[in-house]
């Protein structure tokens, strides 16, 4: 009867070994979870990019009013018999009196 309680405990080790610290075990479990769910987040937020783009060609096959948008943020371009003005900051001094 010893013998028996001996070799289950043996085999009791043995499994908690294999699933702690083996091979596919909780530590490989947890470190590929991490991973899919960074993987995740990735996507989401490649997803977004990909529709925001989506729409600006949408925006520019549809008409010129995208272009004409994309020419004045983008490039800094007028309209003819357009004024343009520009509006800096005003830097700030500091004065040591």
């Amino acid at each position: 009867m010893r013998l028996f309680q001996l070799v289950l405990l043996s085999l009791a080790i043995f499994l908690q070994y294999r699933l702690w610290f083996a091979n596919n075990g909780i530590d490989d479990y947890t470190r590929i979870k991490s991973t899919v769910e960074s993987h995740q987040a990735l996507n989401t937020k490649l997803s977004k990019r990909n529709k925001l783009l989506k729409a600006d060609i949408e925006d520019l096959k549809l008409g010129l009013e995208g272009v004409e948008e994309r020419a004045r943020h983008e490039l800094g371009m007028i309209k003819e018999n357009e004024t343009f003005i520009r509006v800096l900051p005003r830097k700030h001094h500091e004065s040591n009196n």
